[in-house]
């Protein structure tokens, strides 16, 4: 059993677009972080690389799918678009 250092609302958390990734401050100094990838595989735990401290991602894994794909269907089209 993990004990979390706290329990963050994924909306509490900075996202890279670049990098497809969520960051959170660490007390250390770091970041929390965590893939989207990952979250939509449906892991809730973000880690610090510098330190052990974790904590729980608060998040609705079936509203970030349907966000996730929505994206997905808008980057097809904007290509179907450059190409004609």
């Amino acid at each position: 059993m993990s004990v979390f250092h706290d329990e963050i609302e994924i909306e509490d958390f900075e996202y890279d677009e670049e990098e497809e990734t969520y960051y959170y401050p660490c007390p250390c100094g770091d970041r929390f972080q965590i893939t989207k990838d990952e979250l939509l595989a449906g892991e809730e735990v973000a880690t610090c690389p510098s330190c052990s401290l974790i904590v729980k991602i608060i998040y609705d894994l079936e509203a970030l799918q349907k966000e996730s794909e929505e994206v997905e269907i808008l980057t097809e089209d904007i290509k179907k678009l450059e190409v004609a």
